[in-house]
């Protein structure tokens, strides 16, 4: 089934563009308004972030409490914003039912917001807290110091995010600039809107035309145009600890230039023999590669290479060797390299969400192949990159991984690998999980070499929109493939390819440093480990081994789960996995529930406090444990949040994690200790919440499989199977539709009394006397 596509013109100038997706299962708005940082007056930075923050906070007519963002939680969506240098964005992606009433509040709240100055002191503190982190974040560190290698005179080089002192809320002409700029871009000719769902056309441009007609009329303005990117010529960044950063910039280049720049990227970031990337590696330089567009508007571009490179690599040899490469693309028959992107952008397109496709649209950068206008674009960016010589190059055969049909083969599946139909067979999507239990202490060295033999597959799984990943959990090894069923199993072939027989060359490469992360995101990668904790064992003293590999694949015990094959597909996949290492077992028991209360240090090596606290939820509870966690997200926001301020990362939700569900709370803090973050998340507990009903049926009906993302049926059905205790949706339905406000009481009550235990785990030790009470009883 193929989309149908309308763009029209509202009367009062707005552009709303409508996507009818029948394969989807959700819908979503996507809203761009054609102004950001950069055209806030120079006096005033920030004022573009602070007014898209103030827009959330609700309206006379629907206040926070009913919301967009509670709204769109409510019904298991998801919402957010992003101010760049030159747009703003507003998206949220929901059931399909509520697309309209979702559409209603967004539209609502950006045409009419309420500015009052008591919003404005409580939003720029949150604001203050968003710059604290960031100027405490390296990786944001190193992003602003690579953009100012532009002009000074450019605004790139300058800050927009906003402060407390940026923001000068007291200041008349402050309140002026602040209401002008929401008059002159918050309006129909500046915002496009796009709409994604499988409802057909007439319906989509029913709820556009009555929620964008809410916008006042007025014709597009033209935003001022930048200064110069360059001065001079861009100098070549010095290589720190193994970090190369190639920066580009251009200047005049054609309409076209962004989509342009997606070729290019998708041919860059391209794995296979014949490429830049397969150059680095074979000559053992390469650990990790990134690319990423930092600014395009008006002619102007400027894009970035990020690489970890092993320390004996050479960087005038690397820069040398992508010179030659971009010499070899522009020798390369463009039409022919847009051919196979064609192909790539049609498998986006495929396992694209209805947000993903709705932020394309509003963006106008569909996934497709590039137009006429686009390749001269493409062309003129080629001519205005360095060029050389050095190196071999070929262009490479068609991808594999981009063949939907099923790959020859036919055999029985393994025993030990469960087969759920949780998902139907025409949703084209499948999983699959595979897990070893590795009981050598070398388990953790050899899945650093597993993991880098893997990396160029990895790269072009996800680069051809399937999900790949192989981690360590504890104990286990796990490999996890999910996309377009013959795309999985071609993919998974070649994986446990790379996992019996590595390079040998890897045993003794250093392996990648681990990219740094902010405390919260540090420590939500952390806690799987410590709800399944591993065994720690001493690490022998020897050099690594591919016969050791051997002898530990050879006795580690294997099981998994396939979820949406069927048929034929079922016979090739079993046709691979006769060759994956391992003894078929059965799958060990869920884990067991934690002991009474802990708390465990878990250094982050950010500067910030941070607290995950996690409190179980026996499965026979799993439906009264989302209901209560349901019931808790809007409370835990507004008391933490909004009214105490700690900081801007703060959530609640149910999550399962390793087989056992239960309620996660998270706040980042650059105030707040872990010990007063946890007494303020007990007091609020103790609050207790209100029965809805209403709320609690709104919450059943996003338990049912056509309104699920096939990932997020896949991820359940996989946390269901390591639970060992077997259940349906349907089940889960009537478990949240039992709940009543006795039984909310209770496990309120029990999950204080920490019956199951608890899990904090925090960014420093755990806190002083007036907690021990709390944590030893």
């Amino acid at each position: 089934m193929t989309d149908a596509i309308n763009t029209l013109t509202l009367p009062n100038g707005l552009r709303l563009t409508l996507r009818h997706a029948p394969h989807l299962k959700r819908a979503a708005a996507a809203l761009r308004v054609h102004a950001g940082s950069h055209d806030a007056p120079a006096r005033w930075p920030g004022i573009a972030h602070f007014l898209e923050h103030l827009l959330f906070l609700g309206t006379a007519r629907f206040p926070l409490e009913d919301g967009l963002m509670r709204h769109v939680q409510a019904f298991g969506g998801q919402v957010n914003a992003s101010t760049r240098e030159r747009t703003t964005d507003f998206f949220f992606e929901v059931p399909v039912s509520a697309l309209g009433s979702a559409l209603e509040r967004l539209c609502q709240m950006l045409a009419e917001p309420d500015l009052s100055l008591a919003r404005q002191h409580r939003e720029r503190e949150v604001i203050h807290a968003e710059f604290i982190a960031w100027s405490r974040n390296a990786e944001a560190q190193r992003q602003f110091r690579l953009l100012q290698c532009v002009s000074p005179h450019h605004p790139l080089s300058g800050f927009h995010a906003g402060n407390r002192y940026s923001l000068a809320l007291q200041d008349p002409a402050f309140q002026r600039a602040l209401g002008d700029f929401h008059a002159r871009f918050y309006r129909g000719g500046q915002i496009h809107l796009s709409l994604c769902g499988p409802q057909t056309l007439m319906q989509l441009e029913a709820l556009g035309r009555q929620f964008g007609s809410l916008f006042s009329a007025g014709e597009m303005q033209a935003q001022t145009p930048p200064a110069p990117l360059l001065d001079n010529p861009l100098i070549e960044l010095e290589a720190s600890r193994g970090g190369l950063d190639l920066l580009f910039a251009h200047e005049h280049l054609p309409p076209g230039a962004e989509q342009a720049l997606d070729l290019l990227q998708a041919c860059l970031n391209d794995s296979r023999p014949g490429g830049w990337l397969d150059a680095l590696r074979q000559r053992g330089w390469l650990q990790e590669v990134h690319s990423d567009s930092l600014y395009a508007f008006a002619g102007q571009l400027l894009w970035h290479i990020r690489l970890q490179l092993q320390p004996d690599a050479p960087p005038a040899e690397v820069r040398a060797l992508l010179h030659g490469w971009f010499g070899a693309l522009r020798r390369l028959d463009a039409a022919a390299l847009n051919n196979e992107f064609e192909r790539l952008q049609h498998s986006r397109k495929q396992a694209a969400s209805a947000l993903e496709l709705a932020r394309r649209d509003s963006a106008q950068r569909p996934f497709e192949a590039l137009d006429a206008q686009a390749l001269k674009a493409f062309k003129a960016l080629l001519d205005d990159l360095p060029s050389g010589e050095q190196g071999q190059w070929q262009q490479p055969h068609d991808e594999p991984l981009l063949i939907a049909d099923l790959p020859v083969g036919c055999a029985a599946l393994p025993d030990d690998l469960t087969v759920s139909d949780i998902l139907p067979v025409e949703r084209g999507f499948a999983t699959l999980y595979l897990r070893w239990r590795i009981a050598s202490p070398l388990r953790q060295r050899f899945h650093a070499v597993l993991s880098q033999a893997l990396q160029p597959l990895l790269e072009r799984a996800r680069r051809a929109s399937l999900q790949l990943d192989f981690s360590l959990i504890g104990e286990h090894w796990q490999l996890r493939c999910a996309g377009m069923p013959g795309a999985v199993i071609r993919t998974l072939d070649l994986a446990l390819e790379h996992l019996r027989h590595p390079a040998p060359h890897l045993l003794h490469t250093p392996a990648p440093a681990e990219p740094a992360h902010i405390p919260i995101r540090a420590l939500l990668k952390a806690l799987p480990d410590h709800l399944r904790e591993a065994t720690i064992q001493p690490q022998p003293a020897c050099l690594l081994d591919l016969t050791v590999l051997g002898q530990i694949w050879a006795s580690a015990p294997r099981h998994g789960l396939a979820i949406g094959f069927a048929g034929a597909a079922q016979a090739a996949l079993g046709a691979v996995l006769a060759h994956a290492p391992g003894l078929p077992e059965a799958p060990p028991p869920a884990s067991q529930p934690l002991p009474a209360r802990r708390w465990l240090h878990h250094p982050t090596g950010g500067s910030e406090h941070a607290l995950l606290l996690f409190c179980p939820v026996p499965a026979h509870d799993e439906g009264a444990g989302r209901v209560l966690a349901q019931a808790l997200q809007g409370p835990v926001y507004q008391r933490l949040r909004v009214e105490l301020q700690l900081g801007y990362a703060v959530f609640s939700a149910f999550r399962q994690i390793e087989g056992q569900g239960g309620l996660l709370f998270g706040v980042q803090s650059p105030q707040a200790t872990p010990g007063q973050i946890l007494e303020h998340l007990l007091s609020l507990l103790a609050d207790g919440v209100t029965f809805d009903p209403a709320a609690v049926r709104a919450l059943a009906a996003q338990f049912e499989e056509p309104a699920m993302a096939n990932a997020e049926v896949a991820e359940w059905a996989w946390q269901t199977y390591l639970a060992t205790e077997p259940t349906d949706l349907s089940h889960l339905r009537r478990s949240i539709l039992r709940t009543d406000q006795p039984i909310l009481d209770n496990l309120v009550k029990r999950l204080l009394d920490a019956e199951h235990g608890w899990l904090c785990l925090a960014t420093s030790e755990a806190p002083d006397a007036r907690f021990e009470q709390i944590l030893s009883v």
